[in-house]
């Protein structure tokens, strides 16, 4: 079956990730080499996975990590594809449903955030509360109806008792982050831990605690996986005080802890 352009980008993105990762590259796949595990990942966890790709290599030698980052729907047409891959880690359990039939057990929640408006450095339209993504002339950016970021933010403004028309769709949140960045958005919704990414390059309007939602991030062994054990064993590790202190450390809440 052809590629289509969204897949090829796919592709491109995955190859850049994996060419970054200390370990991997040509004769990763040797015998004589450590298992490398191939983690289908949101790409709002990309920072926080290079920190744990570099933890998980001191604590296990035999395993490295290979992430591979894209949208949810981009990971399960790779999985439908019957891609090589290992653990499955997304931004919402919908997304971790929709690829049941190809997971080796239930999912596992790793991490925890929020959402957040995304504006412009300083705030220039003045955007002040949730209500104010309503005043006519703004250009809106917002996750596609089909991705995590999209369904939270919907459900946001559901909670909210808005009508919000939105100039645009994304197929992640670090998408609609660059809209706002680049000045081709207002604003965005887009998770507290996106935000900080962009440095002084966005500014951030809260989202009140009683209409805001909890994004959970699942984990998943991928089934007939070439390192069906070794991935479990770090899904298990994800929930451990060292993993979770990375997670912490880039904003994420521990999987028990109220947001």
């Amino acid at each position: 079956m052809p590629d289509s352009p969204r897949r090829r980008r796919f592709r491109a993105s995955a190859l850049l990730a994996a060419l970054a990762v200390p370990g991997l590259g040509a004769g990763c796949g040797g015998s004589s080499g450590p298992a490398t595990l191939t983690v289908l990942a949101a790409t709002s966890l990309t920072e926080v996975s290079d920190e744990i790709g570099t933890a998980y290599a001191q604590e296990e030698p035999g395993v490295r990590l290979r992430f591979e980052y894209g949208a949810a729907p981009d990971m399960a047409d790779r999985l439908s594809d019957h891609d090589p891959a290992d653990v499955l880690l997304t931004a919402d359990t919908a997304s971790m449903n929709e690829a049941k039939e190809y997971l080796a057990g239930p999912p596992r929640i790793v991490a925890r955030t929020s959402l957040t408006i995304a504006v412009g450095p300083g705030n220039p339209r003045r955007i002040r509360r949730l209500s104010d993504l309503t005043r006519p002339g703004l250009r809106i950016a917002v996750g596609a109806g089909t991705v995590p970021v999209g369904r939270y933010t919907r459900q946001v403004f559901a909670n909210a008792g808005l009508t919000v028309r939105w100039s645009s769709e994304e197929i992640s949140a670090r998408a609609v982050l660059d809209r706002v960045r680049s000045g081709e958005a207002d604003a965005g919704i887009v998770y507290v831990t996106d935000l900080r990414s962009a440095g002084v390059a966005a500014s951030s309007v809260p989202i009140p605690a009683d209409v805001n939602v909890t994004a959970a991030f699942p984990a998943a062994a991928v089934q007939d996986g070439d390192h069906e054990d070794a991935a479990n064993a770090f899904i298990s590790w994800l929930a451990t005080p060292a993993a979770q202190k990375l997670f912490n450390k880039h904003g994420f809440a521990t999987p028990s802890a109220p947001r």
